[in-house]
């Protein structure tokens, strides 16, 4: 990958605003809000629509850009573009009684297609899971049924669950599961830990069958057009969820684990030069469950990050049915 190359980032317009006519730079279209819809390919850019929230008003669009494409297609359900160092695709599956067959083949077919394209690292997954923390055919919980299938496809292409990067798996009102990713052909990428968590994949049985398997944050490209991609973070301390029942605790520890990540002493301790706070952390997607909880959410990021951060606060069921809200974010 050439130091001088960017990696991808992304931007937040309302839904039905962006004027794609002539913008070489777009990568990819996530549209957030209260329905859902088929992956496509349309005039070359991959898209989808995920039911990520109950409200018009908070409905936008995550608009990804990079340097101009120079490819895209769609594969085996899976639509991307591609720039020479990074790949961008979008795949989902159907609503199920049962998810791991399903999640196996999703994330099958995404490592033959990141390896097949050149591709081979994954930078950055997004999963969108309907129903998460609902109980399957068999009376699994869906994350656990979702996290199952994963695993076997990890096991299935020989991948160190330790090199699977930042990710977010949280929560849809409908559409089976979403699958959006980000890979690189090789070069600059770090995974990040947090050193008051337990890394995921070493989490005891009482999470699942199989443990999910991320990375807190990765580091993407080169220092001066690098981006670090923070996973969904919650009020979580070792392994297990704190306050419990306190929405404003929760916000406050899931804001505490992001800082303590994005710190210089945590990012010199993963080899990555400089350090960060909560004020450079940018287009946040804030996940709720309950909808009287955001007011309360709202009061503890103004207060916390920077007011010019561009934050998307969206209602939604997150992975554990005791976590009150999840945070994610990047830093340019």
């Amino acid at each position: 990958m050439s130091a001088l190359v960017a990696a991808p980032f992304c931007r937040f317009e309302k839904t039905g605003s962006p004027d794609l006519d002539g913008d070489e730079t777009v990568l990819g279209l996530i549209e957030h809000g209260t329905g859902h819809t088929d992956v496509s390919l349309v005039d070359g850019v991959p898209r989808t629509a995920v039911h990520t929230t109950t409200r018009d008003d908070e409905a936008f669009t995550e608009v990804w850009h990079a340097r101009r494409p120079v490819e895209s297609g769609t594969d085996d359900g899976i639509a991307w573009a591609r720039t020479d160092e990074y790949l961008f695709g979008v795949v989902r599956t159907a609503e199920s009684g049962r998810y791991a067959d399903a999640a196996a083949s999703l994330y099958t077919r995404i490592f033959e297609l990141t390896r097949s394209l050149g591709h081979p690292l994954l930078a950055r997954t997004w999963n969108y899971v309907s129903g998460i923390n609902r109980a399957n055919a068999d009376g699994l919980e869906v994350y656990q049924d979702f996290c199952v299938g994963r695993a076997r496809a990890l096991d299935k292409a020989g991948v160190d669950p330790a090199s699977m990067p930042a990710a977010t798996g949280i929560g849809a009102h409908g559409g089976g599961i979403t699958c959006v990713f980000l890979a690189a052909r090789g070069g600059d990428r770090v995974n990040i830990e947090n050193p008051g968590v337990l890394t995921a994949h070493h989490y005891p049985a009482e999470y699942g069958p199989r443990p999910p398997v991320f990375a807190r944050a990765t580091q993407l490209g080169p220092p001066d057009g690098g981006r670090l991609f923070i996973s969904a973070t919650a009020g979580i301390l070792g392994h297990e969820t704190v306050r419990l029942g306190d929405v404003t605790g929760q916000c406050e520890v899931a804001l505490d684990n992001i800082a303590r990540v994005v710190g210089a002493e945590n990012l010199r301790r993963h080899g990555v030069a400089g350090g960060h706070t909560l004020a450079d952390v940018d287009h946040l997607k804030v996940y709720i469950r309950h909808r009287e909880h955001f007011e309360a959410v709202r009061r503890v990021c103004a207060a916390r990050l920077s007011n010019t951060a561009n934050i998307a606060f969206l209602h939604t069921d997150i992975a554990r049915e005791n976590l009150l809200v999840e945070i994610e974010g990047m830093v340019s």
